[in-house]
């Protein structure tokens, strides 16, 4: 499955451009977030791609494609095919280092219900099981397009946990979320992701609380981020809309979702906290 071309549009970020991570640890919402921010940048007019970089990609349904649509995606790391053009030699054992990328996003980007292009990353095979070079150097030599060279808006759903920062898959995005409940775990993740987004130099990186179900909830997130020395980058309430959402399979409806609006309270502060002169005080750190 395939959507309509992007237009690339060369040259230095533009103002309007922001590339953001994902992060936290399984089953925090990380994938709504993502999804909600997605959405709420395309429906300004602004170029978006969002990047399925989870092991288990669901994203799709969060950007309003049904079931069939999502299953029709062929993940960039396990097509075969693709990765041979980019990567055979005439030598066996051999592969090319140095290749184009650009066109992988103009035919494997699909145009979603959203607004916003989807790309599926897909999940490295284990080793034991084949080379696992072409596909990585794939997988890496687009993401590194997708955050350093392009113009749009770029939402990235990464891996749960923090492996993926301990690689630098998330390395040179201008905004790190940590999306963490108020469950102590996901807030002990969420400082790790904080702490190695802070080392890796990211601008802007923080805590946002997820389904806060009562105050209390948002409470003990905003203390643990307040004790620790990172920054609270947005709070977005428990909201039935997206439980049942996550139930249907479809999209919470914008504007009848109190967690989708603040999703969009939240987009505005990260376009402020992005400004040069705020970078500095924004960024998460732990003690």
């Amino acid at each position: 499955m395939t959507g309509k071309a992007i237009v690339y549009v060369g040259g230095h970020r533009t103002p309007c451009t922001m590339k953001i991570a994902v992060c936290g640890k399984g089953g925090v919402g990380k994938t709504f977030l993502a999804g909600s921010l997605a959405a709420h940048f395309a429906s300004t007019g602004r170029p978006v791609i969002a990047i399925d970089a989870d092991s288990s990609p669901n994203l799709a349904l969060t950007l309003g494609l049904t079931q069939e649509e999502a299953s029709r995606i062929q993940p960039v790391a396990e097509n075969e095919e693709l990765i041979r053009v980019k990567t055979a030699t005439d030598h066996p054992g051999v592969f090319r280092l140095s290749f184009s990328v650009d066109d992988i996003i103009a035919k494997y980007a699909v145009q979603t219900p959203s607004g916003a292009h989807l790309l599926v990353m897909g999940t490295i095979k284990a080793a034991g099981t084949g080379c696992t070079c072409p596909a990585h150097s794939v997988v890496r030599a687009l993401m590194r397009h997708l955050v350093v060279e392009r113009n749009e808006v770029v939402i990235l759903d990464m891996e749960a946990g923090i492996e993926h920062l301990g690689r630098g898959t998330a390395a040179r995005v201008d905004v790190l979320l940590a999306v963490s409940d108020a469950n102590k775990k996901s807030l002990l993740t969420a400082a790790t992701i904080c702490r190695l987004a802070n080392e890796a130099g990211i601008p802007v990186a923080g805590i946002v609380a997820n389904r806060n179900a009562t105050p209390k909830e948002e409470e003990i997130v905003r203390a643990f981020a307040e004790e620790n020395g990172i920054v609270l980058l947005g709070s977005v309430p428990y909201d039935p809309a997206v439980r049942e959402a996550g139930i249907t399979g479809e999209p919470a409806v914008p504007g009848q979702s109190p967690a989708w609006n603040a999703v969009r309270e939240l987009a505005g502060a990260l376009e402020k906290a992005k400004r040069p002169e705020d970078k500095s005080r924004q960024t998460g750190t732990t003690g």
